[in-house]
């Protein structure tokens, strides 16, 4: 078993030795040794306290939580049959430990009585928050239940997390499964030359001539936005729409399983004795209540709708007048809204993308980093899962603050979207601290030919939120590892950092460092800046509206929606109330929402309206101070970032900006304040 690289604790990951049979040895192994640490807690007659239950549990599910990370984070980027496999058959393992652990009612007695002891008051702040946050959890995860309900409960839990799994998947493989090869580029007119020398490329990598066209979103997106063909930019939107759904095979149809999931999900909440899910969700976040966060996503509608049906209006004018298009359907709307914002700005993302060359895209992140917070990022060796991955090293003073990898580019067998996770949180350990590691994912256009990467406006943004997130993890100042960083955060708060970055793309000093024209080397010019500023909030009424509709669909769907429902029907109520756009009825949209079916967002898509009120209202802070500065920078590290979850997030947000948080930034920022519509 020492041979087992999921078993060496000692450093990074060793990506480059762990095939997918050392996977159940060393589950296996750490679980063991989890129970058998767990026993001894609960076992022994010593008092309770933080070096007799916190501290060797930690040890026990830390070692747990690093190896099945590694594992979980291959089957995301490097899917391949063998290793999702072997991720499918220890699942139930895992899942199952936790629901048992949670459930362990000699080990919550052990927390309850260090909680009564004279020693708790000796306990740090971050210690005691950690504390309340597992006895809060341990009521969460069933530990109160009698029998039946208590084994009920843990079935439950292990079905869903099976459920979760089979749904990222089935939307992977449906995803991948698609490819269409043109041979005349006459049917590609009006796409970009960089985006055909890449359909070219994947192409010619599967021995064909011509292009090759795909679901991944360097693919797709460009195909919706530029292509002239109106049957091609039809064929692509129906393909990705009808993803894991009846249209396509039954063993990737992602109906029953979410069918499945919500009686779940409704009972596991019922033997707790909530309501529903949605109340069950937000006992561990800063929304109250299901009609609070309704209230507040029906507010920001009203205030945004009149903005969206303002755009939905000016757009299909446009296209009627301008593009001979009597109808705008889904698969118009990007063609339509990227003609509109040439006609009406004079550029096209097209031209801003030329500027951002993936190098100094990232030299001007880490500048922006270096400015608010003294921190710099230097490549570093590691082991990596692809030759795509780089490893680089966070310091402070000429000190190790941290590590983070960053995989940028979309592949097949690679999970969409973007996000952060962590690979090692931070811990102090004797007198030993442990750095903190993440992973960055991005799925971006890759290098084409002997051309550098080249990222739209759109995609920086994208590159500053996840950087975000990681910043969050890594700048922790905490050394209780349950509650440094993001860990202990409460899930409608996590998106402040991450959000709060975006920002900073918009400036320009920010610019001026990280543009460079990937032929001329000239800096972003200022009246192209100031064309891009002018049309930053372009149909943000209809982008407002749109996220809405997926939060209340969300809240809705979790809260007291029968889970024998039509669901479809349900978000055309949504829909009804607050959208502008319509999809056609075969959208299966629900069917590869990975967020709140597989993701952490079930009853908390919300959450990224909720925490863009925060953020807006802490880059205000920066705006009154004239930007990015250090200063400000400083007091956002010490109030916001450092603490991760050690105190509450509202605690935090009123630290560093003196006050509760007001929404008047985000209507600012979103160009729906003091604007009359007409």
């Amino acid at each position: 078993m020492s041979l087992n690289p999921l078993l060496d604790f000692s450093g990074l990951p060793r990506f480059a030795d762990i095939t997918p049979d050392h996977i159940a040895p060393a589950i296996d192994q750490i679980l063991a040794d989890a129970r058998a640490a767990i026993a001894a807690i609960t076992e022994g007659s010593a008092p309770a306290t933080w070096d007799t239950v916190l501290e060797p549990l930690t040890d026990a599910t830390e070692r747990l939580g690093r190896a099945w990370g590694v594992v979980g984070h291959l089957n995301a980027v490097v899917n391949t049959p063998t290793l999702r496999d072997a991720y499918n058959a220890n699942l139930p393992k895992v899942s199952m430990f936790s629901t048992e652990l949670g459930q362990n009612i000699e080990l919550f007695a052990r927390f309850k009585d260090l909680k009564a002891s004279a020693g708790y008051a000796a306990l740090s702040e971050a210690q005691k928050a950690l504390l309340d946050h597992d006895l809060r959890d341990f009521v969460l995860a069933g530990a109160d239940l009698a029998e039946p309900a208590k084994s009920r409960f843990a079935e439950v839990e292990t079905r869903l997390a099976e459920l979760a799994a089979k749904f990222e998947q089935n939307v992977l493989d449906a995803t991948d499964a698609f490819a269409k090869y043109v041979d005349d580029v006459k049917e590609l007119a009006g796409l970009p030359d960089d985006v055909l020398a890449l359909f070219a490329e994947v192409a010619e990598a599967d021995g064909k001539a011509g292009y090759k066209i795909t679901l991944q979103m360097p693919f797709y997106l460009p195909v919706l936005q530029y292509a002239d063909k109106r049957e091609l930019r039809r064929e692509l939107y129906d393909a990705y729409v009808k993803r894991a759904s009846e249209f396509g095979p039954a063993e990737l149809d992602n109906t029953g399983t979410i069918g499945e999931k919500l009686g779940l999900v409704r009972e596991s909440a019922g033997l707790l004795g909530f309501a529903d899910f949605a109340t069950l969700s937000l006992e561990t976040k800063m929304a109250d209540s299901p009609a609070e966060v309704i209230a507040f996503l029906r507010d920001l509608a009203a205030r945004a709708k009149p903005f969206a049906a303002k755009d939905r209006a000016e757009l299909e004018a446009f296209a009627r007048e301008t593009l001979g298009l009597d109808t705008l359907e889904a698969w118009d709307l990007a063609y339509a809204a990227e003609k509109l914002r040439v006609a009406r700005y004079a550029f096209s993302e097209q031209e801003v993308k030329q500027y951002f060359p993936e190098h100094k895209a990232l030299e001007g992140l880490f500048g922006v980093v270096d400015t608010l917070y003294g921190v710099t990022a230097k490549p570093a060796d590691a082991p990596v899962w692809h030759p795509d991955v780089r490893y680089f090293e966070l310091m402070k003073d000429g000190e190790l603050v941290g590590g983070f990898y960053l995989d940028l580019y979309a592949r097949e067998n690679k999970r969409g979207g973007a996000w952060m996770d962590d690979a090692r949180g931070r811990r102090k350990k004797g007198e030993v601290v442990q750095t903190p590691v993440a992973y960055l994912t991005c799925n971006f256009s890759r290098p084409v030919g002997d051309k550098p990467a080249l990222f739209t406006h759109d995609e920086v943004i994208t590159l500053f939120h996840e950087f975000g997130h990681g910043l969050h993890h890594l700048l922790t100042r905490v050394d209780v590892l349950g509650v440094a960083g993001i860990n202990g955060v409460e899930w409608d708060a996590v998106e402040l950092p991450s959000q709060f970055m975006e920002n900073f793309c918009w400036e320009w000093d920010v610019l001026q460092g990280m543009t460079s024209h990937v032929e001329t080397g000239e800096t972003l010019p200022r009246d192209l800046f100031d064309k891009m500023l002018a049309a930053k909030n372009f149909q943000s009424g209809m982008q407002t509206v749109r996220q809405i509709e997926f939060a209340l669909f969300d809240m809705r769907l979790y809260g007291d929606f029968d889970p024998e429902g039509d669901w479809l029907k349900l978000l055309d109520e949504v829909r009804s109330e607050v959208a502008v756009n319509f999809p056609p009825a075969y959208n299966r949209f629900p069917n590869s929402f990975g967020h709140i079916f597989a993701g952490g967002y079930s009853a908390g898509y919300y959450s990224y309206k909720w925490a863009e009120v925060l953020s807006a209202d802490a880059y205000a802070a920066f705006e009154e101070a004239g930007g990015a500065n250090p200063v400000t920078g400083r007091r956002f590290w010490d109030e916001i970032l450092a603490v991760g979850g050690s105190r509450p997030a509202l605690e935090s947000f009123r630290a560093f900006r003196g006050r509760d948080p007001e929404i008047d930034a985000l209507l600012r920022h979103s160009g729906m304040i003091a604007e009359e519509i007409r």
